[in-house]
This record gives structure tokens, sequence and C-alpha cells, in this order.
């Protein structure tokens, strides 16, 4: 699959929020960000109508914990999860929040 990538003014602009109030969504795991072409960007899938995935921030803050960097949390949630059967972005999409946080558990 695809990622689309969203820089912070695109940020602003889907949001529909300051860059200040962005940036806090970044540093407070609401969004994971990630440096691709040397400006920060977050994928695209992280947002649901306007808004940030509400189920992606403790997901992110559990593998935080077991020691992924943000590059490594991006990275397995958008990669397909054997155990789940699809990429756990999907699978927090589809409200399988629980099942996708007890997987994320395993990792640490």
């Amino acid at each position: 699959m695809e990622t689309e990538w969203l820089t912070l003014p695109e940020l602003v602009e889907v949001l529909g929020e300051p860059l200040g109030r962005v940036r806090r969504f970044i540093d407070e795991s609401h969004l994971v960000g990630s440096r691709r072409d040397g400006a920060l960007k977050v994928p695209a899938v992280f947002i649901v109508d306007g808004h940030p995935l509400a189920s992606l921030r403790g997901t992110a803050i559990v593998l935080h914990d077991a020691g992924f960097s943000d590059d490594e949390v991006i990275d397995w949630l958008l990669t397909p999860e054997e155990s789940i059967g699809i990429p756990p972005i999907e699978a927090l999409r589809a409200g399988r929040k629980a099942e996708v946080r007890r997987v994320a558990q395993t990792m640490a």
C-alpha cells in the first residue's frame, strides 16, 4: 500500500488547526511524524475525518515505551502484521484497537 505523506503546512490545512497545535499533536503522540526528504511528515492514514485517529495515541505510546523510535512506530503501523492479518493502522481504523495494542505490547 503506497503511503501518502503530509507536511506540517498540509496538516494545518487538513486538520484546520494552527501550526502550534499540529506540533503539539505530534509532541503528545496524537500523530507520529518522521523526516522524509528533509521535512517532517505524517502518514495521511493517521487522520480520519479531519482529526487525528483517536486510537493512534495509546498505541504509539505503547510502542514508544517498548523502545520504538518514531520511524519504527510508523513502519510497524504501516507494515502488514501477521498476527492481525493487515497493517495495524488499518485495524485501528476499523476499530480493532484492543487487538492492535495487545500485539504492540508483545513487541517490548
